[in-house]
């Protein structure tokens, strides 16, 4: 006991006060504005609060990243499935992007 609190009431808040912290660190994890957009791209503008960036324009696809609201970064006129490609093996969902140059 310590401080009048068992060992593994201790240990037990210990390892869930790690794991939320973890979990906490990983959902920060942003997508580099700017990412290379190749030719054929254009601007975009994030509408959504937070945009989830997918591995395939796919939405059971894993997240591999997010954007905030606002946020602008370079994307290729490529579509599929409802997803425009920002980059190699990075998708975002079309109804949250607006253009702002280029040929989107």
């Amino acid at each position: 006991m310590f401080l009048g609190i068992p060992k593994r009431a201790l240990i037990i808040v210990a390892i869930l006060a790690g794991v939320g912290l973890i979990y906490v660190m990983g959902s920060d994890k942003q997508v580099s504005e700017g990412a290379t957009g190749g030719s054929g791209g254009c601007r975009v503008t994030v509408t959504a609060d937070v945009l989830n960036v997918r591995a395939a324009p796919d939405a059971g696809a894993d997240i591999v990243g997010k954007f905030s609201q606002n946020a602008e970064t370079d994307a290729q006129a490529e579509v599929q499935n409802g997803f425009r490609k920002i980059a190699e093996n990075k998708w975002a969902k079309t109804e949250y992007l607006q253009p702002v140059s280029g040929n989107c």
